[in-house]
C-alpha cells in the first residue's frame, strides 16, 4: 500500500481570509469554507497561489 503524498488547499473563510490547509484537514460540506482552491502539490505553491488570490481581491490579507 502506497501513501498518497500530502497536498494542500487554500480555503476561504466567511471573514474573507484565506487559509492554507493540508488535504487531510479538508472536510466535506464544511459551512466555514466559502470557496477552496487546490489540490496544490506543495505548501510553497499554496503560499504563492494565496498571494495571487489576495492581489486579485479574492482573499483578504490576514
Amino acid at each position: 500500500m502506497t501513501e498518497n503524498p500530502q497536498t494542500w488547499y487554500i480555503v476561504k473563510r466567511p471573514t474573507g481570509n484565506c487559509e492554507i490547509v493540508p488535504s487531510d484537514q479538508i472536510e466535506d460540506d464544511n459551512p466555514e469554507i466559502i470557496e477552496q482552491w487546490g489540490p496544490l502539490a506543495s505548501q510553497e505553491e499554496a503560499i504563492a497561489r494565496r498571494v495571487g488570490l489576495i492581489r486579485a481581491n479574492k482573499c483578504q490579507p490576514q
